[in-house]
């Protein structure tokens, strides 16, 4: 039995650059949501506000409003990093990481659009 020639053409045997890419990836996805989560938990929804601390609120705004562009930022890098052209046959891994992002992309963008009405 003879085996056929291999052509010509890119070497794909080695995926260490695509297994690189998705650890990475889910690296900086997991950053992201310590610093979304961060941000969330120090939100200043509401109005009541103790005597003396009015001054203490500007600095949280500045602090969100750049958390909020941070995470928008990490996020989009984590997907493009998470989704190369050649996925590997688990879509249900694609949809949870999809929804992720989505919960994480959609609440900054209401943290920025709420901090722009309030201010």
């Amino acid at each position: 039995m003879v085996r056929t020639a291999q052509g010509t053409g890119t070497n794909v045997s080695n995926r260490g650059i695509g297994r690189a890419r998705l650890f990475m990836g889910t690296v900086i996805l997991l950053a992201t949501v310590i610093a979304w989560a961060t941000a969330f938990m120090m939100s200043p929804h509401g109005d009541t506000v103790v005597p003396g601390t009015e001054h203490v609120r500007p600095s949280v705004a500045a602090f969100l409003d750049k958390s909020a562009i941070g995470t928008l930022l990490l996020a989009a890098l984590a997907g493009w990093l998470l989704f190369p052209a050649r996925r590997p046959k688990k879509p249900w891994r694609d949809w949870a990481i999809a929804a992720v992002l989505a919960v994480l992309v959609l609440s900054s963008l209401y943290q920025l659009i709420w901090l722009n009405l309030i201010l």
